[in-house]
């Protein structure tokens, strides 16, 4: 608990909820505010410091969120609700979200609090003792926002000593009914990842994602995160992200239409001087509430049916959003607390300083950094096989790792973001998640040999061996 704070006794005239709306939950169909009435309930939106810098988040990553709340604030109260909406310069803010609860509560009088479950352990246990240091009721609904409920997993997984998300992803395909024929899947597969993994022809050229000059209120958000966290890793500018919901999906509505139709084919390959080949940088859109998981699957499917996506594409892409970010959600919240300090290889090292700089000649790495540095983002390939490989055999710290990739990644929420890491890219959990670590081969489990063709491979710039490790 902060400190200084003070909190307010139960009033005996309060009455009224507050709904605490947190920086990944800006959907208009959150349950918490079905659960409420815009005619008597506040909604409280609040910039805290401590979330800012529990890690030392990218700019970019800081000011995506900020932006997208404000815009999101005053979708709000366009659409009749009473938002009570804390700056983070305003001189009151106590920097966490215990002072500005109970701030709020002193403010309206309320009754009792609603809540979405947030994405964060961290953040769940904060919520958790509010009622004991407020004196009111707290109400904590599930996230419907995804197809797999926390109680549905659990269940799920039961007693099994191996999860696979293969099997899961089934259960998904026939709860959601998304290319399904009957109770067969489209095309007489469930999976066509053995089509999605061809090298990047020669001279092939790329779309680029929707770039969103920023509007005054975005303006206003890129000076208070220059000034105010100035020594926080990565660029600010130039800022382009989407910030809006009409924004968003205009955003997801040029990757189905430009991108799509070549994503499955080359969503593993990595090309020298391409930040996104097919990739449609969404999830950061969509991990903050600005697109809705099931209605992008529901496109994409419209998509392929109209004939304007092959299968492969639009069954990779569905595959990602229902199959594997379902199944990372469950497993966080299957073995947390706990999980992010598995440490399966007892790894020590320390991160390389050129995590931080991307000041190395190894090509590859000092290529996914800088652009990591620059962007906020790195495909996944770029953060599996460059980033988290070298990390793992280089036997650092997993910890070091998971920490690293929550700051840089402006889609990065510790829900996906750490079994992702500590999963897949580090085999932290001992095989919990994948059945193998990701650097080796079904063949030969305790070397390395990779998976992917030469053309999506980099050598050091330098000739083929640096002496610290392969890139």
């Amino acid at each position: 608990m902060g400190a200084n704070i003070s909190f307010p006794m139960p009033n005996s005239s309060a009455s009224g909820n507050l709904v605490l709306v947190l920086g990944d939950q800006l959907s208009p169909e959150l349950s918490s505010l079905a659960a409420a009435d815009p005619a008597t309930d506040y909604v409280l939106m609040v910039e805290v410091a401590e979330e800012a810098t529990y890690v030392r988040h990218h700019k970019k990553k800081i000011a995506l969120i900020l932006a997208a709340m404000r815009h999101f604030a005053a979708e709000l109260t366009a659409a009749g609700w009473r938002v009570d909406y804390v700056t983070l310069d305003d001189p009151g803010n106590t920097g966490n979200f215990d002072g500005e609860v109970a701030r709020a509560v002193a403010r309206h009088h309320t009754a009792r609090i609603i809540v979405t479950e947030p994405g964060e352990w961290r953040v769940l246990e904060i919520m958790r003792r509010w009622p004991a240091v407020l004196g009111m009721p707290v109400t904590i609904l599930p996230d419907d926002r995804f197809v797999a409920s926390i109680d549905m997993f659990k269940s799920w997984a039961g007693d099994k000593k191996q999860l696979r998300m293969e099997y899961f992803y089934r259960e998904m395909r026939r709860k959601t009914g998304l290319l399904m024929q009957g109770p067969e899947p489209e095309g007489g597969r469930w999976n066509f990842d053995a089509d999605n993994r061809k090298p990047v022809p020669k001279g092939m050229r790329f779309p680029t994602p929707l770039r969103h000059s920023p509007d005054a209120a975005t303006r206003d958000v890129l000076k208070l995160v220059a000034d105010r966290f100035a020594g926080h890793f990565g660029d600010l500018e130039p800022f382009w992200f989407p910030v809006t919901r009409t924004q968003a999906e205009a955003s997801f509505a040029l990757f189905v239409s430009q991108a799509l139709p070549s994503f499955g084919d080359y969503q593993d390959a990595m090309a020298s001087g391409e930040q996104y080949l097919f990739h449609g940088v969404v999830a950061l859109a969509m991990n903050i509430g600005l697109l809705n998981p099931l209605a992008m699957c529901q496109q994409v499917e419209a998509a392929y049916h109209d004939g304007q996506v092959p299968l492969p594409a639009a069954e990779g892409f569905i595959r990602q959003i229902i199959g594997w970010r379902e199944f990372v959600r469950g497993i966080y919240w299957l073995k947390m607390p706990g999980y992010t300090d598995l440490n399966y290889f007892g790894n020590t090292r320390a991160l390389p300083w050129f995590y931080w700089s991307g000041e190395t000649d190894m090509a590859c790495l000092a290529a996914a950094i800088g652009q990591t540095k620059a962007e906020a983002y790195a495909h996944h390939i770029q953060r599996l096989m460059l980033t988290g490989n070298f990390a793992l055999i280089a036997g650092i710290a997993p910890s070091e790792v998971h920490a690293w990739y929550l700051t840089v990644y402006a889609d990065a929420f510790e829900w996906v973001e750490a079994p992702n890491t500590l999963g897949m890219s580090q085999f932290a959990d001992g095989g919990l998640l994948g059945s193998k670590p990701y650097v080796s081969s079904g063949a030969r489990a305790a070397g390395w040999r990779s998976r992917r063709p030469a053309s999506s491979r980099c050598r050091d710039r330098q000739g083929p061996t640096s002496g610290t490790g392969p890139s």
